[in-house]
């Protein structure tokens, strides 16, 4: 697995930040003045939200146990990736251990790296965004 891997996704919420900063430096022009100006550009970004909430809102007749498996499914599969590749490494330690060589099959170490990094991608999903607005703030939350 390489250290390439782990790094990036942990980095592409900074990367991101970064990228946004310098497009709205660059495009956005100028800035509200006035209180009356800012106010309407804060209804403005209200409805956006609202909008995009909307658009990720299930259907009204939809059964809760539905609903609650759609809104915690990316944390399942995060869950089942974690646990996936913390059993995947003991099988594969006990695979080292018991052949004749003392080594693993090379299949396994290649399924055992993809775990890696899909845990590493976990990672930084459960984790990397937070970790980066912390930072940002400059630890103070």
């Amino acid at each position: 697995m390489s250290v390439l891997g782990m790094v990036l996704p942990a980095l592409m919420p900074a990367v991101a930040d970064g990228l946004k900063g310098l497009f709205q430096r660059f495009f956005r022009g100028e800035k509200p003045v006035t209180a009356a100006e800012q106010i309407e550009l804060m209804r403005a970004e209200t409805e956006k939200l609202r909008a995009i909430a909307s658009l990720d809102r299930p259907s009204e007749n939809i059964s809760p146990w539905v609903s609650n498996l759609r809104a915690s499914f990316r944390y399942i599969a995060a869950g089942l990736i974690i646990t996936g590749t913390l059993l995947f490494t003991l099988i594969y330690f006990w695979m080292s251990h018991e052949s004749p060589e003392g080594k693993a099959l090379p299949a396994a170490l290649g399924v055992l790296e993809l775990f890696l990094e899909l845990s590493a991608s976990v990672f930084s999903f459960m984790f990397g965004d937070r970790v980066y607005l912390r930072l940002k703030a400059g630890g103070h939350r």
